[in-house]
């Protein structure tokens, strides 16, 4: 088999597709094209491979390939060496992971001089064989054969004789796998104050005095302990558990070494093991589980960002209706700006309604007055400090409005990254004259419009939908949320005449170059008629536009397919359909009745197939169709706008800000996010929070807890509010609390590690858990 068909094969088999399936999206790919237009335009030729099979794909294939890489190097190092046996070779070529390529490979690695390589040029091998050979003789004895000049006494060539057999040992790759195997399993992952510590680092005092399976740590508590370990506040240690593992380990080493019997080269022997272990083995397994655990605590929190923001880009938009945007503030004042149905800037202003200038009637006359002379629909309110307080603002200023202009719907929206975009080089090119502070305003008005158009704006990490993000690895970060915004903004589609630059970046087969031309094209020449006319544009070519013209939609112009998705290679297919209709492509485009007398099977060529076809079909019926949902917001309810006014057993209506491995974090109005954990959820058991919940969505909850010195809310989406949760917390409390060395652990926000009560039983209603998570999770 060679090495394209092993990768094909191994993909195949994870992503649940057949190898010629693989094979042929690995060549498109390898063409140079996207996944996005692979997904939606070859269809025929991966068999109908979604995004998230061919994202899965990319990934492996690089991973693979570097193996496959990694395998031939290590080949042609022992066939160098004239070590490359038949039996060797079949070894490497069944390895599949790195660490098993490592494994087998240790014995032939090029190496600095070590321990073993000297007591070999002593003459001390031999010794090493003897002993392995002879379990009755007494080591001793036949040391005292190898005393040389080189070797000073029986002692010195027993050490040497030992560091033979532990070299062995460390590269025995059946031994390595079985210890691998045996550690991830039962491994402990301890964690432990630094002493003096304690003080500097009391935000981490749940992993003071820390012990659990390495295996079943959570990704939120695994960045937790490591981030305290980098700050010099913990210890961390992962080793079997020091009372039966420990001996386990070294009787795994030992079996190596076939010490069954009681002579006395057996009982030397197992001292070799039991050294083995304990100085080189069991130090290079803490180091690759630790190694493990950070990747999978990473993989996992970059995914959890990853869902929060295809979720927040996928968000409804409001619609192309002028709006009015403010950014709140108390001291510094209010920041407004006004932004026609387009997101062109009108007009901005600065209002002054609280302490120290307390000027609300001013304020209210220059809403008035914007709303009125730009015929503002939409009000948008940044969700930061103040946020309440202008939302009340606004609300006692539209009822000054004359019973003859229609009243502006008032929506509470995000305002994350808005500061960093203010700031941004590309906010300063868009607005070169206008304050930095108003910048921000402009955003939060349009993300209300779109969020897609202006949240592709900020730098994904910015956003704030994460967990940990700045403790996991950046590249890896970037590359999975530019992949996540790219699905996106190619699902979604994009106007060619009104998208901006850092919009079309993101369309297939594009970047900021391409983007930067079209824009500027646009700006000179003026609206594309055509999807054709992009071929005019400076550096677009052939392969360009086919990758990307079938994203990019063109309203009213000459041709009424360039406003769907349909792609310009496959029109005349569309044209076909529309004629065995008989009537005006215009009058059929949006009639989903008009094909109901036509089969798909019918239209079918060698080009086009089913698939295809079958997307046309569904193109012509809804030409252009937005994938988000409707436009919806949440009602914050009245008198309830700080965390003192909030009371258990309140429901209230919130908009999900974040959803995390271990629940949502929820905005009711209050200026601090409330917790959902993931037991109160649903009235059943929820393994993934994105089963039930997603970024931005709105949802009603039920107050369970409030803790106002701390700024903790607990809050429940079960039908019965929380009650069996409260009766369990309450239960517990009446009596002494007992909690295990895993109790002792805390689990961590997005933000940062919180104190956390004993660990809940798995089976628990999650009542305790409101009050032990509302203690561990806070989001800043």
């Amino acid at each position: 088999m060679d090495t394209a068909n092993r990768i094909a094969r191994t993909i195949a088999t994870e992503i649940n597709a057949r190898t010629d399936q693989v094979g042929a999206a690995v060549k498109l790919l390898d063409e140079g094209s996207t996944v996005p237009f692979v997904a939606r335009y070859r269809k025929e030729a991966t068999g109908g491979l979604d995004d998230t099979q061919l994202r899965t794909l990319s990934d492996r294939l690089v991973y693979l390939r570097e193996l496959e890489a990694r395998r031939q190097t290590i080949l042609g190092s022992i066939k160098d060496q004239g070590k490359l046996t038949d039996d060797l070779s079949k070894s490497i070529a069944k390895a599949d992971t790195k660490a098993q390529l490592e494994d087998i490979y240790l014995p032939y690695k090029p190496k600095r001089r070590t321990k073993a390589m000297i007591a070999r040029e002593n003459g001390l091998e031999p010794l090493a064989d003897a002993i392995l050979a002879d379990r009755m003789a007494d080591p001793e004895t036949l040391a005292q054969a190898y005393v040389t000049e080189a070797v000073a006494t029986t002692k010195d060539a027993l050490n040497g004789a030992r560091d033979i057999i532990t070299e062995k040992l460390t590269e025995n790759a059946g031994l390595l796998g079985e210890l691998r195997s045996f550690m991830q399993r039962e491994a402990l992952l301890t964690s432990k104050v630094i002493a003096g510590q304690e003080q500097i680092g009391a935000k981490f005092s749940d992993y003071f005095d820390h012990q659990e399976l390495w295996s079943k740590v959570p990704s939120h508590r695994a960045l937790a302990m490591l981030r305290a370990s980098k700050e010099g506040v913990v210890t961390l240690d992962i080793a079997p558990d020091p009372v039966t593992g420990k001996d386990r380990a070294e009787g795994l080493v030992a079996s190596h070494l076939h010490t069954r019997g009681t002579g006395p080269g057996d009982l030397w022997l197992r001292k070799v093991a039991g050294w083995t272990w304990r100085v080189k083995l069991s130090l290079s397994m803490m180091v690759e589980l630790m190694a493990d655990l950070r990747t999978r605590s990473q993989d996992e929190a970059i995914n959890v960002f990853a869902r929060n923001l295809k979720d927040l880009l996928f968000a409804a938009p409001a619609g192309p209706r002028a709006t009015l945007g403010l950014d709140p503030g108390i001291r510094t004042g209010v920041k407004v700006a006004v932004v026609d149905a387009t997101g062109k800037l009108l007009a901005t202003d600065t209002i002054y309604p609280f302490q120290p200038k307390n000027d609300v009637r001013g304020s209210e006359a220059s809403i008035l007055r914007m709303i009125t002379q730009h015929g503002v629909d939409l009000i948008a309110i940044g969700n930061g400090t103040g946020s309440r307080e202008t939302e009340r603002l606004v609300a006692d200023t539209l009822k000054l409005l004359p019973k003859s202009v229609k009243t502006p719907t008032k929506v509470v929206v995000s305002e994350a990254g808005a500061s960093v975009y203010s700031a941004s080089e590309l906010a300063a090119r868009e607005f070169p004259d206008l304050d930095v502070s108003l910048r921000g305003a402009v955003s939060i008005a349009r993300r209300l419009q779109d969020p897609l158009a202006e949240l592709v704006k900020i730098e994904p990490k910015s956003i704030g939908v994460g967990q940990y993000q700045h403790d996991v690895d950046q590249h890896r970060l970037g590359k999975s949320l530019e992949a996540v915004i790219e699905d996106v903004v190619n699902a979604v589609g994009v106007d060619l005449n009104m998208a901006s630059a850092p919009l079309l970046a993101h369309v297939s087969g594009l970047g900021p170059g391409l983007a930067d031309s079209i824009v500027s094209h646009r700006d000179a020449n003026g609206a594309f008629k055509s999807r054709r006319e992009l071929l005019k544009v400076a550096r677009l070519g052939p392969r360009a536009y086919e990758q990307c013209a079938g994203f990019l939609r063109i309203r009213d112009g000459k041709e009424p397919l360039d406003a769907s998705s349909v792609h310009p290679e496959a029109y005349n297919v569309a044209r076909k359909i529309v004629s065995a209709c008989g009537r005006d492509i215009r009058q059929i485009m949006g009639d989903e009745g008009a094909l109901k007398s036509l089969r798909a099977e019918q239209f079918v060529d060698e080009t086009f197939g089913l698939p295809t076809v079958r997307d046309i079909f569904a193109e012509l019926e809804k030409p252009g169709r937005d994938p988000r949902p409707s436009f919806v917001t949440a009602s914050f309810a009245d008198g309830v706008e700080d965390i003192k006014d909030l009371k258990p057993g309140m429901v209230l209506e919130g908009t999900v800000t974040n959803v995390a491995a271990f629940g949502a974090f929820v905005d009711v109005g209050v200026h601090q996010d409330g917790l959902v954990h993931v037991s109160q959820l649903a009235d059943r058991f929820v393994k993934d929070p994105h089963e039930v919940v997603k970024a931005g969505q709105v949802v009603k909850v039920t107050i369970t807890e409030v803790d106002v010195p701390r700024k903790r809310i607990a809050m429940s989406m079960r039908k019965d509010g929380g009650a069996s949760a409260r009766e369990d917390r309450n239960a517990r409390d009446a009596g002494p609390r007992k909690g295990g060395v895993q109790g002792k652990g805390g689990r961590g926000g997005p933000k940062g590690p919180m104190r956390a009560s004993p660990k809940p039983n798995p089976k628990d209603s999650g009542g305790a858990l409101g009050a032990a998570l509302m203690d561990a999770f806070k989001k800043s």
